[in-house]
């Protein structure tokens, strides 16, 4: 458990006394760049299923895809304590007198203790943030926007639909009201070295709470996997992965919880690259690196350097 990064996971078992699973969600969620509102067919990485891990049906209610996921959770792991996790499509894209009702059907049962909701910085007002905070006195409370990468440039090429002058809105907005934010990015998208870490300086420089890394990767149906097989585009290799994530963890606060690093669950509908069905093998990767490189996240940290001195990692 000796981590050089600051992982979600262990926190999340510090701060209940107990493991805490996520149940992933599908509450009929759509996304105003696949239903024509800003444009139609989405991002081009993103397939039919909206980045749903589809653990169970998601034509079940939301109170039964709950006694779903605790029930198999249970089971499997001994699990005790769980996360509402409203993953696919865009979470908040809908009026805000259903999202009520969605958001607290979720979290009807005693063992649930937090809510974490994935969406689009365009797909959040007052109104709706005002909702979700008001969760947060009584529930671990998340808001995990997809903002990929910092530069405009590259928003554009994978068909966003919002720029990131449009995410530091909703951010500013969503930190305002106490409300802890995830910001998911991806590698890959055709930047430079140095593009990817001015994403890491910018995260650091705003002292995001959670950070999510994804590896681009091509799916079946997708935009991306036909640009693929036209060969207008490669994807980097495991060990360049892993050195890239290495880069950019040095670069963020000490504090900024890691979500998530590597990716699983892809095998079915993964057409490239191959390599990144095998998460535990990427993972154990990314620990031996730093330890080869005798780092850890915030290594280069710049903001605030006066805390430094509380970093944990420092005497690893």
């Amino acid at each position: 458990m000796n981590k050089r990064y600051n992982q979600y996971s262990a926190y999340l078992k510090e701060k209940f006394g107990a493991k805490v699973y996520k149940i992933t969600l599908d509450a009929g969620f759509s996304c105003p760049n696949r239903d024509g509102t800003i444009s139609f067919g989405g991002c081009i990485f993103c397939d039919d299923g909206g980045s749903f891990s589809q653990s169970h049906s998601n034509t079940l209610s939301i109170e039964n895809q709950i006694l779903t996921g605790i029930e198999t959770l249970s089971n499997r792991f001994k699990a005790e304590k769980f996360m509402a996790y409203f993953q696919a499509f865009s979470n908040t894209y809908k009026p805000v007198g259903e999202l009520e009702k969605i958001y607290k059907s979720a979290l009807n049962h005693k063992d649930i203790v937090g809510i974490s909701i994935g969406t689009r910085p365009d797909c959040v007002d007052d109104e709706k943030l005002d909702l979700i905070a008001s969760f947060k006195d009584d529930y671990y409370t998340w808001i995990e926007y997809g903002l990929q990468s910092i530069h405009d440039k590259t928003l554009k090429f994978i068909n966003r639909g919002h720029d990131m002058d449009c995410f530091l809105r909703a951010y500013e907005k969503t930190k305002a009201r106490g409300i802890n934010v995830c910001v998911h990015v991806i590698f890959g998208l055709n930047e430079t070295h140095e593009e990817i870490m001015q994403t890491a300086q910018k995260l650091a420089e705003l002292e995001v709470d959670g950070v999510k890394i994804h590896m681009l990767c091509a799916l079946r149906g997708t935009k991306l996997a036909q640009i693929y097989e036209n060969g207008e585009i490669d994807f980097m290799s495991e060990d360049e992965y892993v050195n890239l994530v290495c880069d950019f963890l040095e670069y963020l606060s000490p504090k900024t919880l890691i979500h998530r690093l590597a990716g699983n669950g892809l095998k079915k509908n993964l057409v490239a690259p191959r390599w990144l069905g095998a998460k535990l093998d990427c993972l154990n990767k990314i620990d031996r690196e730093f330890i080869k490189r005798n780092s850890y996240q915030g290594l280069k940290y710049i903001y605030n350097s006066s805390k430094m001195c509380n970093n944990n990692y420092a005497n690893l």
